[in-house]
């Protein structure tokens, strides 16, 4: 389904063009309908004019139709770096790269050469030589794409005209920070969520998912979150729970809950078609489904069989649904993971629904076809989730990850990057997968360590794992019919290079939540690209296999070969644990940083930041900043105030050098902490003694 054909190509001038803002402009086509765009699932306040683009205003798109496709091209100018796309496979840097919005299960990537994924962001970054960079948004749902030449960005679509949003500032940092201004900050997620998770299609019976948390407990693996996938529903019918397998999942979450495990459990889109069925009853008497060209309920095959899908594009459908969470959570269940929700559909040669079926809207959404919503339905879908969830349990922080998105829906969901599989070069993929999700406004993601279709090999875990602990979002998934994926599975040499790896995500908590505070503040990425250090520096622009973990950790995988580093001191640090397995990633040090790392825990409810050791990396006139924020990882006290922000900061006085702590910021006082400063050294890190005061003294 296209808009009316039109012969050759037939350009026109923006009807319209204003600022929203100091650095953003947007600009509207002849013809703009907003009926078949808004409001927009991206951004969170309608525009308002502020006033006219001046003259001089560098960039602007030009409007056309190409054979009956809408057609928006930029003029970008030469020496550019392209980034961004979301959910991309492929090279950190897109020039040249061409992607595909229409979100699709795509097992191992393989779908359409990869050139279209589970989610779409028509969103792209663009980084000119002197460091200045400016972002482009196609605000557009319906089925389209984006090339990104080398002087140009032409996003095309088979909706109506769409207007182009345009921000203009003078470093990726700033121009990420309006995004989110714009599509919104992520929520402060619960500590938990950020530890180590461990998860398989399938652990079932509930005795499995047992000895999985008492394994973990037994070798000393840290962790927080066990995941439960489809088999643990009666028939994979969502909100159900299997008699057999699962007869009381209230007992089994007090069972892990007890064993300081949180978890998370899978509910897909498709509602069985089954009469007795509650929730297909309800959907059914209320009229709450997606129809088909006819008007007729759709039907598609998934998981149960046939199903029905709710129209998410209602906001009574979308309470309806997030009413279901409330007796679902009161079993003791912390997240929810929301799969298949492109929507994917078994057995059709485009697996997922026709593109004519019909959607009602509401809430000022137009009705309109698949054509329009396909992109946006797994957004809505966490938005139910999301809202039923907060409905649920008022006092907690709802944690979602999401199969399928859209560029704004990171408001409403984590993400992962799909089904990935057992292969090297997919495991170094991840890196800039997971870089480009973050420079698209989503910095809570990461991949399927391990990977998820075929046979993890030990080699292959041990790598994964040294390098994916420092990636926002950490979990091991695997397939049903491969290889068992646990880190104990493959033997002790394996077994310890994991446990080490996840011991220094553990001692890097305070850190790692202090990054997701600066998220939830000014949209800056969890993990960011090694150009971030010196945005001018032309030989970083291309580097994907080392990263930033925050702008003072640099992470290099074992495997990485002649990775592109920043100039500067920066140091390499290791983590007392003394071990070079030759697998742990190498950790350098930001010249004029501190950072704060806990004692092991083996959890985030043992977890404490009474005790703390400051690594000091000075830089060349002697000093050193950084920072420390806390907050009860749990509930919404922090937007009273129930938090502590301290600065950290180290200065040379002589042969010493004098670390202080000052709380900065927030009423939560916690009483004295137990501080040691590591002074990281050429040739190592010199430790002082534990103090209880707020200064601490260490010999250069």
């Amino acid at each position: 389904m296209a808009i009316a054909s039109v012969t050759g190509m037939q350009c026109v001038s923006a009807q319209d063009a204003f600022m929203i803002g100091k650095d953003v402009a947007v600009f509207y086509p002849e013809g703009y309908d907003a009926r078949q765009h808004e409001p927009s699932p991206i951004f969170v306040v309608d525009f308002e004019r502020t006033e006219d683009v001046a003259g001089g205003w560098r960039i602007r798109p030009e409007f056309s139709i190409n054979g009956g496709k809408s057609v928006a091209r930029i003029a970008v100018g030469k020496e550019v770096d392209f980034y961004g796309n979301g959910e991309v496979a492929g090279q950190l840097r897109r020039n040249g790269k061409e992607v595909k919005f229409w979100n699709t299960d795509a097992p191992k990537y393989e779908v359409d050469g990869g050139k279209r994924l589970y989610q779409s962001h028509p969103w792209v970054l663009v980084v000119r030589r002197d460091g200045t960079a400016f972002g482009v948004i196609a605000d557009n749902t319906w089925k389209s794409s984006v090339r990104m030449d080398e002087e140009e960005i032409t996003f095309e679509s088979e909706g109506p005209a769409f207007r182009v949003v345009i921000i203009e500032k003078g470093s990726p940092a700033e121009v990420l920070k309006e995004l989110a201004d714009l599509t919104g900050h992520i929520e402060m997620p619960p500590l938990w969520a950020l530890g180590y998770q461990q998860c398989r299609w399938s652990y079932f019976p509930d005795t499995r998912v047992k000895e999985i948390a008492d394994s973990l407990r037994l070798h000393r693996i840290p962790s927080d979150v066990i995941w439960m996938d489809i088999d643990y529903m009666d028939n994979f019918k969502v909100f159900t729970f299997d008699k057999e397998r699962f007869p009381d999942p209230k007992d089994l979450n007090d069972y892990l809950h007890e064993r300081g495990f949180k978890t998370v459990w899978m509910i897909d889109p498709g509602v069985k078609v089954e009469e007795g069925y509650r929730i297909d009853d309800e959907g059914t008497k209320m009229d709450y489904w997606v129809k088909d060209a006819n008007g007729k309920p759709y039907e598609g095959e998934v998981w149960p069989g046939q199903c029905h899908f709710p129209d998410f594009t209602r906001p009574e459908v979308r309470e309806w649904w997030g009413s279901l969470y409330k007796d679902y959570m009161a079993t003791g269940i912390d997240g929810v993971w929301n799969d298949m929700n492109e929507p994917a559909i078994f057995n059709v040669e485009t697996s997922t629904m026709p593109e004519d079926n019909r959607h009602e809207g509401g809430g000022g959404l137009a009705a309109g076809p698949h054509l329009r919503y396909h992109n946006s339905y797994g957004l809505n879908m966490v938005k139910a989730s999301r809202e039923g969830i907060l409905e649920a349990n008022p006092e907690k922080r709802p944690f979602v990850l999401t199969r399928s998105n859209f560029l704004g829906g990171h408001r409403y969901a984590a993400t992962w990057t799909g089904d990935n599989a057992s292969d090297p070069s997919l495991m170094k993929m991840s890196v800039p997968m997971t870089i480009n999700l973050g420079l698209s406004g989503q910095p809570f993601n990461g991949p399927d360590i391990g990977g998820f279709f075929d046979d993890c090999t030990p080699e292959l875990l041990a790598q994964w794992t040294a390098m994916g602990v420092y990636f926002p979002f950490v979990r091991n998934h695997s397939a049903a019919g491969t290889r068992q994926q646990e880190p104990w599975a493959f033997g002790e040499e394996t077994l310890d290079v994991c446990r080490t790896a996840i011991n220094r995500r553990y001692r890097l908590l305070p850190y790692i939540y202090t990054l997701f505070r600066e998220a939830y503040e000014d949209g800056v990425p969890v993990m960011r690209p090694a150009f971030f250090a010196d945005v001018k520096d032309a030989a970083l622009r291309k580097e994907q296999e080392a990263f930033l973990l925050g702008g003072d950790l640099m992470v290099v995988p074992r495997w990485a070969e002649n990775p592109a580093m920043p100039a500067g001191d920066w140091r390499r640090i290791v983590l007392e644990d003394g071990t070079d397995d030759g697998y742990q990633a190498m950790l350098y040090q930001r010249p004029g940083s501190i950072i704060p790392i806990a004692n092991l825990s083996q959890n985030t409810t043992e977890y404490s930041t009474d005790s703390l050791t400051l690594l000091v990396n000075l830089d060349g006139d002697g000093k050193a900043c950084g920072r420390l924020y806390e907050d009860e990882g749990e509930g919404f006290g922090f937007r009273d105030g129930e938090y502590a922000d301290f600065a950290l900061s180290a200065s040379c006085a002589g042969d010493e050098v004098i670390v202080s702590v000052t709380q900065t910021n927030g009423n939560m006082h916690k009483g004295r902490k137990r501080i040691r400063v590591g002074l990281v050294m050429p040739d190592g890190i010199v430790y002082s003694q534990w103090t209880g005061g707020r200064t601490v003294r260490v010999g250069r």
